[in-house]
């Protein structure tokens, strides 16, 4: 059956009907179809041997009490030369020690000795299978007494045809492949309408390109696993979209912010060497110098970004953020003047170097923006490692508290004050903050500007 199984899904067969034999589909209803046969095989071969026991024992018992009336008649010596016999238990015979049939039944009379197996004296009731004939016969035999010359009392029938042929054998076999390729087609039927879905998404998901990422997916009904990745594939299809539009954003604005100066620089260039009297080549170089540090700040600030969004692991080490500060607010240019207060036990994990880049630029844009003071605060608030730069400046509107940490994005003030800043200070910054699980926000303030630094917070070393 198994070897029938194995020729039925031959690849040749699958194939010239279009079923591809490594899709899930036809591999778990190959599966199926295996459990099926084995299974129903047990099955059936469980129902054979138990319809054959009762089948035989039935038969045995009733030749059994034919069989002890006739010996308990055969032991007073009265036996009748034709035994009477009535169906189904029609065949009884008293065969003597020589295997002479002494008295029989008419169906047995016209037989030779049913069976030459004699019960032994120890053992005088015994069920035995025997063909006459091309008929397989049901016997019980008795041995009347243990008397070695005693004769044996055979009663019994001839075997049903349930039994005594393979029918049974052949239903079985029939009844397990009806059965067994009914479960196959089910589970084909089952699992291509549960795939139906999958299949759809497959075929979008293929027409989806870095391009165009507008597209989304099909989503079926219901909470199962499909409808489940369907959704999160869409999730997953919308931030890329977001992402790639910020990026392309991103490579507009960054082409825009390099090309500026350059082209300021080829024409600086291009003057002195077209009007080499008229133009001054000190001023030049000088000027040229200084275009070239904005270019190398733009460049540097570009490749620190990248660094910090590629998921670079930095070397990441307990820092007193309190010490931090302290050393970082406290050596300032003249102008205007820094106040620190800092709380003990304000301890971080995370780069020395990318947190001195933070303090740096909160403390240079609160010190270009202030009037009169830059107050500095570090404290432990709630779990949390708390560090607020403010100033008496102008502030910052509501609006635009976000938008000042977009890229390249400068404030019509921070333009005036500062010509040559790079618009990427504070982008940097928040992306520092987030890659050490941390925050950096503009919040209310009594007056000017209130940037605020959360970190997670660690035990005092």
């Amino acid at each position: 059956m198994i070897a029938a199984l194995r020729w039925c899904v031959r690849r040749p067969l699958f194939e010239g009907l279009g079923v591809d034999l490594h899709s899930i589909q036809a591999r778990f209803t190959l599966a199926i179809a295996t459990l099926a046969v084995v299974l129903f095989s047990v099955m059936s071969a469980i129902i054979d041997l138990g319809v054959r026991a009762h089948v035989e024992g039935d038969a045995f018992e009733m030749g059994e009490q034919v069989a002890s009336q006739w010996s308990a008649v055969a032991r007073t010596g009265r036996m009748p030369h034709l035994i009477p016999a009535a169906a189904p238990v029609d065949l009884v015979q008293l065969v003597g020690s020589n295997g002479e049939v002494m008295d029989a039944s008419r169906q047995a009379s016209r037989l030779p000795a049913l069976s030459t197996h004699r019960p032994p004296p120890d053992d005088r009731f015994q069920r035995l299978s025997e063909y006459v004939g091309d008929r397989r016969v049901l016997l019980m035999a008795i041995r009347i007494s243990p008397a070695p010359d005693a004769p044996v009392i055979y009663a019994g029938l001839r075997a049903p045809t349930v039994v005594a042929s393979h029918g049974l054998e052949y239903a079985g076999v029939g009844t397990t492949l009806l059965l067994s390729l009914l479960a196959a087609w089910m589970t084909w039927s089952v699992t291509g309408r549960a795939l139906r879905p999958v299949e759809a998404i497959r075929r979008q998901l293929s027409t989806i390109t870095a391009g165009d990422l507008s597209l989304r997916l099909p989503t079926p009904a219901g909470r199962d696993e499909i409808a489940l990745l369907a959704r999160t594939a869409n999730q997953t299809l919308t931030m890329l979209e977001e992402a790639m539009s910020k990026q392309r954003q991103f490579t507009s604005t960054t082409s825009h912010e390099l090309r500026t100066p350059l082209a300021g620089l080829r024409v600086q260039l291009e003057e002195a060497l077209t009007y080499p009297g008229d133009v001054d080549p000190q001023e030049t170089i000088r000027t040229a110098l200084a275009t070239t540090d904005r270019l190398e700040t733009i460049v540097n600030d570009l490749l620190l970004m990248a660094r910090l969004h590629s998921g670079q692991p930095a070397v990441l080490e307990p820092i007193d953020l309190g010490a931090l500060v302290t050393e970082e607010a406290s050596p300032q240019t003249p102008g205007v003047p820094v106040r620190i207060r800092v709380l003990p036990g304000v301890w971080v994990h995370g780069s020395r170097i990318q947190l001195i880049r933070v303090l740096d630029n909160l403390l240079v844009n609160a010190r270009r923006h202030a009037r009169t003071l830059v107050e500095v605060v570090v404290e432990p608030v709630s779990g949390q490692a708390v560090v607020s730069v403010s100033d008496d400046g102008a502030g910052i509107a509501a609006a635009d508290r976000e938008r000042v940490f977009e890229r390249f994005t400068r404030l019509a003030d921070a333009q005036r004050r500062d010509p040559g800043g790079s618009g990427l200070g504070l982008a940097i910054s928040r992306d520092i903050a987030h890659a050490h699980h941390g925050s950096l926000r503009v919040e209310d303030s009594s007056q000017g500007a209130c940037f605020v630094l959360r970190l997670p917070l660690i035990p005092c070393s």
